[in-house]
């Protein structure tokens, strides 16, 4: 009985270990998401065309187009996205103290469609 309760205390370690791992990883997306949002806020709030939105958008997703694991791919996808998104000429020209004083609204990650 012993010898089975020190197996069960083992599986259940391995078990809280794997979702230790699984909430830090789901923290690092959550993270990104929030970047991408932010971005998108921003280039909203400049008046970003569809099309160059559109045009962002399908780039990321064509050099992510070769799917990998799924929890990893995901991460890629958003981290490329964010990437793109930064390299939008219109936050390039715009003044650093004006995109931070937008980002003061009450809840900047509201986008309306």
């Amino acid at each position: 009985e012993l010898q089975q309760k020190a197996e069960e205390t083992e599986v259940l370690k391995m078990e809280l270990q794997m979702l230790e791992t699984e909430r830090v990883r789901l923290s690092l997306v959550e993270e990104k998401l929030m970047d991408v949002l932010q971005l998108l806020q921003q280039l909203r709030d400049l008046n970003i065309s569809k099309r160059a939105l559109g045009k962002i958008l399908l780039s990321t997703l064509e050099s992510c187009r070769d799917p990998q694991a799924g929890k990893a791919h995901l991460f890629e996808v958003l981290d490329t996205l964010y990437h793109e998104l930064t390299a939008c000429e219109l936050l390039q020209s715009q003044p650093l103290e004006k995109a931070q004083g937008r980002q003061s609204l009450a809840n900047p990650l509201v986008i309306s469609c």
